[in-house]
């Protein structure tokens, strides 16, 4: 029994790992209960850590801080790195609309928090505390009382209330989120859903009819317009062909394109007639179209491949076949020779089984070595993630000097590096799994050890003071304004509901409503709406903390 007491209770390395395993592995296994249709899912590793904490148990508190700040920093990291190659797309898809209505809700829910202050008489210094706790922001917490100190108050208030908020701050925004989807979201609410299966590319043929481009090459064709295309197939004269750069088009020809949808009329008016054949409905057997040309798909798996451009392997010019999309991050992208290489690419090529075969050894198109995690790649970028997160950034009228913190920092470096780092020849592929499975460990940790660090006093903090005042104003700033904004984002902006839950959930710096949202919807339209608009939001939440801080008190 003693051998038991002690390896539970006396702080060791390996005690802190069994304490945290423990709250993680049943707190998990309680996410998988649903209650009424619905299941909190990895949020429950947070009440677990704060049921362990109420019981009595801890661990050493140096080993505390590293698994919290380690855990955030890693799971924030791989979510900029999985939602990085389409973060700056999104902006094209409406990530400025994101952003303000990620502002909206939170100038609502300070102007609440003000607002709530004066009717119930809760000082400034306690509802800095309220506010980082019902939008789950710890960085705005610590921002506040550092500026609390600098004006020689005790920050232990805005801790305490920051610590018994939190828990209705995490669950508040999954509540918001379900009673959304159940009272006011529409069926038209929910399209658009899936951008893991969004295609920003557009198929279509056209029967040549403008004498403009007769006698001309598709390379003189193409100096004729904006709009970028690529002509995967021509018909002539009963025959089908793959052309190149030089091929002339005549007289009736028939041509398959491919091209943005917003290209698509400006290629009507450039070759002569649109057919009405839809051919993006995904139901396509491209390889019956003709039988002398194939369609196969080819993945991007050797490294010095990566960063390289699309253009520069000539492939078209050496095999004769040609490279019509590019799939990314599940985004179809438009093949043109600027494109950027990644390793994991996967490239749709048209053209001759032989022909298709050699180009197969020059790209590799091997799975299994891209199962082979990057973890260079991940860790440095971490480092470059948090001494970014540490740059202080000096504000006009404002003493202290604010940071992006441990979250803000990695999630910009994440996104920065999913997005450019193939350009200077870092390898940041990772497979679909490996980033869930990062993720999860990463928001485990820091959920079981918030969770632990909050339980000791927590039961006591609400049977006596304000603590029960506290967690209702703090209940109150957080359904709010995601109910209100959320609501006014559907409907003003026309925003589908999986965008407007990653707006909401970014919004209020909150990663396990987050997690809940992609369980819920299909596709990463949460993830990538999160991430448009969380580094302004943090940013924004960390420089109002210490405003409220300096003006109010």
């Amino acid at each position: 029994m003693h051998w038991i007491q002690s390896i539970l209770f006396d702080h060791s390395a390996i005690q802190a790992l069994i304490i945290i395993s423990v709250i993680i592995a049943f707190g998990l296994a309680m996410g998988k209960l649903h209650f009424w249709g619905v299941s909190l899912g990895v949020t429950w590793v947070f009440f677990a850590g704060i049921f362990a904490g109420y019981l009595g148990f801890s661990i050493d508190p140096d080993m505390l801080v590293f698994a919290e700040s380690f855990g955030l920093a890693l799971f924030i990291y791989e979510l900029g790195l999985k939602v990085g190659p389409g973060f700056f797309n999104s902006f094209k898809r409406g990530g400025v609309v994101y952003n303000l209505w990620g502002l909206a809700a939170i100038i609502m829910g300070t102007g609440t928090a003000i607002l709530l202050g004066f009717l119930f008489n809760v000082s400034m210094a306690d509802m800095v505390g309220i506010i980082s706790g019902a939008t789950t922001n710890t960085p705005a917490l610590g921002a506040a009382q550092q500026a609390l100190k600098q004006l020689g108050i005790s920050s232990s208030g805005a801790a305490l209330s920051c610590a018994v908020t939190y828990p209705l701050g995490v669950v508040g925004v999954i509540l918001a989120i379900i009673l959304m989807r159940k009272t006011i979201v529409r069926p038209a609410d929910m399209v658009n859903l899936n951008i893991d299966e969004e295609d920003s590319t557009f198929i279509a043929t056209f029967q040549i009819k403008n004498p403009a481009v007769y006698g001309k090459t598709i390379r003189d064709i193409a100096m004729l317009t904006e709009a970028k295309f690529v002509v995967s197939r021509l018909w002539r004269n009963g025959q089908v062909f793959i052309p190149g750069s030089e091929t002339t088009i005549e007289t009736d020809d028939r041509l398959m394109a491919i091209t943005e949808d917003n290209d698509l009329h400006s290629l009507e008016v450039l070759f002569g007639k649109l057919e009405s054949r839809d051919w993006n409905t995904g139901e396509v057997d491209w390889n019956k179209i003709d039988s002398n040309l194939v369609s196969r798909h080819l993945i991007i798996s050797k490294p010095e491949l990566n960063g390289k451009k699309l253009g520069s392997l000539r492939l078209r010019n050496s095999y004769g076949i040609n490279i019509t999309r590019v799939l990314r991050s599940g985004v179809n992208l438009l093949a043109k020779p600027g494109l950027v290489l990644q390793l994991g690419d996967r490239l749709t090529v048209v053209g001759k089984e032989s022909q298709i075969r050699e180009v197969e050894h020059i790209v590799g198109n091997r799975i299994l070595k891209l199962k082979d995690p990057n973890l260079a790649a991940i860790f440095i970028g971490l480092v470059l993630g948090l001494l970014l997160g540490s740059i202080p950034v000096f504000v006009p009228g404002i003493s202290v000097p604010v940071k992006l913190g441990l979250a803000g920092g990695p999630i910009i470096m994440g996104i920065l590096i999913g997005r450019f780092g193939p350009r200077f020849r870092i390898v940041t592929y990772t497979t679909r799994s490996a980033n869930l499975m990062l993720r999860g460990i990463g928001l485990s940790l820091f959920l079981a050890c918030l969770g632990l660090d909050s339980g000791k006093h927590f039961i006591d903090t609400i049977m006596n003071g304000d603590g029960l005042l506290w967690i209702g104003l703090g209940f109150i700033i957080t359904v709010l304004p995601v109910l209100i904004i959320g609501w006014l984002a559907m409907r003003i902006s026309r925003l589908d509901f999986g965008s407007t839950c990653g707006i909401l959930c970014g919004a209020m710096a909150n990663p396990m409503a987050l997690t809940y949202a992609d369980d819920l919807i299909e596709g990463d339209a949460p993830s990538v709406s999160y991430a448009t608009v969380y580094p302004v939001a943090m940013f924004s939440r960390v420089i109002i903390s210490q405003i409220l801080v300096l003006c109010f008190l």
